[in-house]
C-alpha cells in the first residue's frame, strides 16, 4: 500500500514539475527556447503540447529561420494528433508562404493525406472525399515525379471506390423504396431514378470493379418500371427491359443473376407478346 502511494505521489511531482516547465516555455518570449521545447515534444509524441507552443511560436518566429520549420512542424503535429480537418489548413498554409521550400512537396502530399483521413464513410455525404481527390491530383500534376507518387495514386484509388460506393448505395436505396413516390416531389419515380444513377455511375467510373451490381440494379429496376407503367407505356418498356436482360446475360454470362434475368425475359416476352395481339 505505501509503495503504490509513493508511485503516484511520484507521478503527481512530476506531472506538476512537467506543467510547471510547459506554463514556462509557453509564457516565454524567446523563440529560440520554444522551438527547442517544440522540437523537443514532437520528438516525443507530445503532439498537443508541440501544437500548442508551435501555435504561438509561428507568429514570433516570423521572419526568422525557424519559421518556416515551425509551420511544417505545427502542420504534422497536427496530423499526428488526428486533427486532420486543422493539419490540412496548415499545410496548405505553408505550401502558400513557402512554395518553393524545403518541405513543400511533402506539405503538398499530406493536403491530400490529412483530407483522405477526414473523409466518411461512403453512406454520409462525400464532399470532404471529392476534395482529398483534387489535392492528391493536383500533387501528381505539381510533382509528376513524387517520392509519394505510388502511394497517392493507392489514395486516389481508394477515393474513387468510396465515391462508387456512395452512388451503388444511393441506387441501392431508390430500388429498395420501389413504389414508394412520396420522395419523389419533382415527378418520375424510384426505378427511374436507380437507373439514371446506376448509369451515371457506370459512365463515370467504368473500370469500377462493382459495374455488375450496378448493371443488375438498372436490369431490376426496368423490368420494374415496366410492371407498373401506364398501359400506353407497358409494351415499350417490356421490350427495353427484355434487351437490357440480354445484354446483362451477354456481358456476365457466369453471373449469379443470370437465373434472374432469364425468368425476366420471359416473363418479358409473354407481355409483349400479349400486348401485339391486342394491336
Amino acid at each position: 500500500m505505501k509503495k503504490t502511494v509513493l508511485v503516484a505521489f511520484s507521478a503527481l511531482l512530476l506531472f506538476s514539475s512537467c506543467a510547471k516547465e510547459f506554463n514556462q516555455v509557453y509564457k516565454s518570449t524567446d523563440y529560440h527556447y520554444k522551438y527547442e521545447y517544440a522540437k523537443e515534444c514532437f520528438a516525443k509524441g507530445k503532439y498537443t503540447r508541440a501544437v500548442t507552443i508551435l501555435q504561438e511560436l509561428i507568429v514570433q518566429a516570423k521572419g526568422t529561420s525557424e519559421a518556416e520549420e515551425s509551420l511544417y512542424m505545427l502542420a504534422m503535429a497536427e496530423y499526428l494528433d488526428h486533427d486532420y480537418a486543422t493539419a490540412s489548413e496548415t499545410f496548405k498554409r505553408y505550401v502558400k508562404s513557402y512554395p518553393r521550400g524545403a518541405y513543400a512537396e511533402l506539405a503538398e502530399y499530406y493536403i491530400g493525406e490529412s483530407l483522405y483521413m477526414d473523409t466518411p464513410e461512403p453512406r454520409l455525404d462525400q464532399s470532404e472525399t471529392v476534395q482529398a481527390i483534387s489535392a492528391f491530383q493536383e500533387y501528381l500534376d505539381i510533382y509528376p515525379d513524387a517520392k509519394m507518387k505510388e502511394k497517392a495514386q493507392q489514395r486516389l484509388f481508394s477515393l474513387q471506390d468510396k465515391l462508387v460506393e456512395k452512388e451503388l448505395y444511393s441506387a441501392q436505396l431508390y430500388y429498395d423504396l420501389g413504389s414508394y413516390f412520396g420522395n419523389c416531389t419533382s415527378g418520375g419515380n424510384n426505378y427511374e431514378a436507380c437507373i439514371v444513377t446506376s448509369q451515371n455511375a457506370l459512365k463515370d467510373y467504368p473500370y469500377t470493379n462493382r459495374r455488375e451490381d450496378f448493371s443488375v440494379l438498372i436490369m431490376k429496376s426496368k423490368y420494374e418500371l415496366a410492371q407498373q407503367s401506364v398501359e400506353s407505356r407497358k409494351l415499350e418498356r417490356f421490350q427495353d427491359a427484355e434487351d437490357e436482360c440480354y445484354g446483362f446475360i451477354n456481358e456476365y454470362p457466369d453471373s449469379k443473376e443470370r437465373k434472374h434475368a432469364e425468368e425476366y425475359i420471359e416473363k418479358c416476352k409473354k407481355i409483349t407478346s400479349a400486348a401485339k395481339d391486342e394491336q
